[in-house]
């Protein structure tokens, strides 16, 4: 995916986007970071074409975004927003199903094709043993899986995830960002998310997008990213790094 001079502005005060041009490369895992309001879930709004830029452009496999027919663009890109309202007496299962409407038109629909998606998105989630429980009996951490399982049963090739970890304790997030690189390493998924933790974009980031207020600051490998310099010109912190044999590359803020 090759984005272009993105502008994308809600009021007249200022930009959310200014100008933001960036790569999105197959196969990867691209994590956007950044302080509050500096412009990632708008980045990622633009590209599931959920916000429409007033200028520039981007484009998949060559084809500009504009010109996808709505189940086709969603057989090629989901997503997941960080909240989402759970429907009442609905299964997992079901919601789930509901990932393959973009694979059914009026005169055709292959159940066999939906049964193995709709089975292969549970597995992957981890969710086959509840498949018919209630989603209101869920905790914040599976309900959350039960939502990527859905994005997965589109069978898309891009999956994006809009700060999938926000609300959730520890355990949880660290269980969701495994199922991310599991689905990136052996199921060939390109991974687009926002995460708010920087450590955990390191650990899980093929490549990084730094933003501020609506701009690209620097983008990359983690390592070649996440510098000292860099951390304090964009979060105004000062901060140490350090390299462990389980941690790998790791950052210490140390204080503003």
């Amino acid at each position: 995916m090759e984005i272009q001079d993105i502008i994308v502005s809600h009021d007249n005060t200022r930009n959310h986007l200014d100008g933001v041009s960036t790569m999105i490369e197959k196969g990867k895992i691209t994590t956007i970071i950044g302080p509050n309001g500096c412009g990632k879930s708008t980045l990622l709004s633009v590209m599931s074409r959920n916000n429409r830029p007033i200028s520039g452009n981007i484009s998949l496999e060559n084809k500009d975004l504009v010109h996808y027919k709505p189940k086709e663009f969603a057989k090629k890109l989901a997503i997941v927003y960080q909240q989402n309202d759970v429907p009442k007496d609905l299964t997992i299962e079901k919601l789930v199903s509901f990932g393959r409407l973009p694979h059914h038109t009026m005169l055709k629909r292959n159940y066999e094709e939906d049964a193995k998606a709709i089975e292969w998105a549970l597995a992957c989630t981890n969710l086959l043993e509840k498949r018919d429980t209630d989603l209101e009996a869920l905790s914040g951490g599976e309900r959350q899986r039960v939502w990527i399982a859905m994005a997965l049963a589109q069978q898309s090739e891009i999956l994006c995830l809009d700060e999938p970890t926000t609300y959730l304790d520890i355990y949880y997030q660290i269980e969701l960002l495994e199922l991310v690189k599991t689905l990136n390493e052996e199921h060939g998924l390109t991974i687009v998310m926002v995460l708010h933790d920087i450590n955990q974009a390191i650990r899980y980031s093929d490549q990084i997008i730094l933003m501020k207020v609506g701009q690209i600051i620097a983008e990359g490998a983690p390592r070649d990213v996440i510098t000292r310099e860099v951390i304090k010109e964009v979060y105004g912190v000062e901060a140490i790094f350090n390299e462990d044999e389980q941690l790998g590359f790791y950052m210490v803020p140390l204080g503003i």
